[in-house]
């Protein structure tokens, strides 16, 4: 496909930013476009596996911890998230349990609360008012020292990146660039995609086993980062 025509697709002020950053060069331009959307895809696709795989144990420690309808009985008169500090996640869950009606079972309501809801569940009122259980999902995570302090609080700051980044993704925002800038730099990226591996292995879950066949994101980011070079 000819520049102009691609150009027309996508628009002109959205292409502008992959034009600037590899100096007027029409393929290339096009080319990081792409680059950029496979980018995108493999770090959602590994995003949604940490996602079910967090969600999935969330539900298990307190289905464990609380009984096999926790997260409607939750929302209950006497539940752990009536308390008007967590008047929010009640409502989201009470809004959804609502929407299921008739078709409500358990893992369906579990499969209606997207990567917020359960990020959230690490706020300081959540977490406290669940009993405090949550990190036990986390069990190769590091002791805390008197600099860093591992805690609920910490994990949920790093969920937070990660929920930023799969918001990115979802609203079609480049994941290619220095940000702010139009300039390829994939440090963004890179650095996000350590984190989730991260957690996985703080989850003690094998992450090379798991994404086998679904992990290309370090190849993907040697070919963006290779259109830097002037030929």
């Amino acid at each position: 496909m000819k520049y102009s025509e691609f150009e027309r697709i996508m628009s002109k002020p959205r292409m502008n930013r992959y034009l600037t950053a590899v100096r007027n060069d029409t393929r290339k331009a096009m080319t990081l476009y792409r680059r950029n959307l496979s980018l995108s895809q493999e770090l959602f696709t590994i995003i949604s596996c940490f996602e079910v795989a967090l969600r999935n144990a969330i539900d298990k420690l307190y289905t464990k911890e609380h009984g096999d309808e926790w997260l409607k009985d939750s929302i209950s008169k006497n539940g752990f998230f009536s308390d008007k500090k967590c008047r929010n996640t009640a409502k989201i869950i009470r809004r959804k349990y609502r929407r299921l009606g008739r078709d409500y079972t358990h893992p369906k309501l579990v499969a209606e609360m997207d990567f917020g809801f359960w990020r959230y569940l690490y706020a300081s009122p959540q977490f406290s008012a669940a009993g405090k259980k949550l990190l036990k999902m986390f069990p190769g995570k590091p002791k805390s020292t008197p600099s860093v302090h591992y805690d609920h609080k910490y994990v949920f700051r790093q969920l937070e990146k990660i929920n930023n980044l799969r918001n990115r993704i979802a609203h079609h925002e480049a994941v290619c660039f220095r940000l702010g800038h139009a300039e390829i730099d994939t440090t963004y990226a890179s650095q996000h995609y350590s984190l989730v591996l991260e957690l996985f292995n703080w989850m003690k879950i094998n992450e090379q086993a798991l994404l086998y066949g679904l992990d290309h994101v370090n190849t993907i980011i040697d070919e963006i980062e290779n259109l830097n070079h002037k030929e």
